[in-house]
């Protein structure tokens, strides 16, 4: 396989920088897919699971510990001239949690909105759902951001393990009706689990088709 067909996922990937405000941003190059959720929805798990290497993200016990857009990017580019890796995730800031002082959500609202709205290498954010609960107010708070943003993005049910296997397809139909009048929302919802590996290889499918790269493993 050629240098530059590397595959996407199963192949190192690598922390480059936190971006606490836009001035720190990367400078526009690799396509991007950025990961939004409430805290504790799994989105470090997920993340981690996705590239297959234990400890990427850093999870964590505590509620909203991530305040800065992290930027991970497959390993083996120097970043230099054309030399750059195929594409970039972006764990966003987790969101919703109950401790977070006032002027901490106003940071995070208006680091994310100016990210999502200035940012053209931007492909989809892929929001997460934990599927024992649903979407709750403050994701649609968020939506309704991406939605102000004109940013697309797909929703990704998660630990779908801790809930029946026949109630899976049900949540999937109700999610779709709830974002089908969105006008930002992609029309497929996605289901995973972390801890199973279920769904891993039809969202690392949909974020290759995304980008636009065929050899994705």
């Amino acid at each position: 396989m050629p240098e530059t067909e590397k595959p996407l996922f199963g192949h190192p990937w690598i922390f480059i920088r936190g971006v606490p405000s836009l001035k720190f941003l990367p400078p526009e190059g690799p396509l991007e897919v950025a990961f939004a959720g409430r805290s504790n929805v799994g989105k470090s798990s997920l993340i981690n699971a996705l590239v297959g290497q234990k400890g990427l993200a850093r999870t964590s016990n505590t509620p909203g510990r991530t305040q800065e857009l992290n930027y991970f990017v497959p390993d083996g580019y120097s970043g230099e001239g054309g030399d750059l890796p195929p594409m970039a995730i972006v764990d966003m800031p987790g969101y919703g949690y109950a401790q977070a002082p006032k002027e901490l959500v106003e940071n995070w609202t208006k680091l994310v909105f100016d990210y999502l709205r200035g940012r053209a290498t931007l492909k989809r954010v892929y929001v997460l759902i934990d599927s024992r609960h649903g979407i709750k107010k403050n994701d649609e708070d968020v939506l309704d951001l991406l939605d102000k943003a004109a940013v697309s993005y797909q929703i990704v049910l998660t630990k779908t393990d801790k809930i029946k296997a026949p109630a899976v397809p049900k949540l999937l139909a109700e999610t779709a009706e709830r974002i089908r009048k969105r006008p930002a929302a992609y029309p497929g919802v996605l289901s995973t689990s972390s801890e199973k590996g279920d769904g891993m290889d039809e969202l690392r499918q949909a974020i290759a088709e995304t980008v636009g790269i065929a050899h994705w493993k």
